[in-house]
């Protein structure tokens, strides 16, 4: 019987493991692939308050260490269906496996987005990824392109003009989301080109993706950019459907939370990028992680 069980090993919910101990709770991680989360994937990281230049993946390590080293038990399966008994709670994993515990801390992150067009699952890996610092490298002195207006798809176009002979950069808008100040690098690059005003529409290619489709929004007009690979990077969506009988979701798939991380559930709380919140940031995911932990603590009898 574990004090807190925490489903997620990614910066929200290795935070919550090492408030959790330093309250002196026993915890169980739940993690259904690799510790870190989205974040492991970022080559560096600027806007961490006090660890400028740090790479996602010796973020996510340290965390994960101090978290082990406090005691943490962190076990790689997948949480399956959340069971509420009142004062207690069980976790099924994709295994069968079940674990009980006092609270639960779900800290899942978000997904990927995908485009929904055709092909797009077909050529995953043959083309097209969702990962430019993971996959980048396989494309050097080709041409390439990314499609996203976010921070994510302007940093990931940084990474790739420093390998790749041309990136095209596609956003659906005129104006970028991103940070202004990663924009404006980007426009100082020779090898990349802004499409503006444009999705991707088509996938191209028999075995592999040799060029994508791209249809003007305004105009609707569409042309064709010779590329060897496409990186998708328009958001994510969170993955919560399998407790949406224990908390209340909203439209697009998020659990509902105020700022104490608490959900409607007694003895249920979440943290990080699967609850609803305005700013989705690795600061804001490490504070949900303390808040959390902490509530959940106190919760305990």
């Amino acid at each position: 019987m574990y004090d807190v069980m925490i489903i997620g090993a990614g910066p929200a919910g290795l935070t919550s493991a090492i408030y959790a101990l330093r309250s002196g709770k026993s915890v169980l991680v739940l993690e259904s692939t690799a510790y870190g989360g989205q974040i492991i994937n970022t080559p560096e990281i600027d806007n961490y308050p006090a660890l400028p230049h740090v790479s996602g993946f010796d973020f996510a390590t340290a965390l994960y260490k101090q978290a082990t080293s406090f005691g943490a038990e962190v076990i790689f399966e997948a949480a399956a269906a959340i069971e509420d008994h009142g004062e207690t709670k069980t976790i099924v994993t994709t295994k069968n496996s079940r674990y009980d515990g006092k609270t639960v801390i779900i800290a899942t992150g978000a997904k990927n987005r995908p485009m929904n067009i055709e092909r797009e699952q077909e050529l995953i890996g043959k083309g097209v990824s969702y990962c430019a610092t993971c996959d980048g490298m396989f494309y050097r002195k080709k041409d390439v392109a990314v499609f996203g207006g976010g921070n994510t798809a302007v940093e990931d176009a940084l990474f790739l003009s420093e390998y790749c002979s041309k990136v095209y950069i596609i956003h659906r808008r005129s104006e970028f989301r991103a940070d202004e100040k990663d924009v404006e690098r980007l426009r100082g690059k020779e090898n990349v080109e802004f499409v503006l005003d444009s999705v991707v529409s088509g996938l191209l290619g028999e075995e592999r993706l040799t060029a994508v489709e791209i249809t003007d929004t305004k105009d609707g007009k569409k042309r064709t950019i010779d590329v060897s690979g496409l990186f998708v990077a328009i958001g994510q969506m969170p993955d919560n459907g399998a407790f949406s009988n224990v908390v209340k979701l909203d439209d697009k798939g998020y659990i509902e939370a105020g700022e104490t991380c608490e959900t409607g559930t007694p003895g249920i709380y979440t943290a990080g990028d699967c609850r609803t919140k305005t700013v989705r940031q690795l600061t804001t995911a490490v504070g949900d992680g303390a808040v959390a932990a902490l509530s959940a603590a106190a919760s305990c009898r």
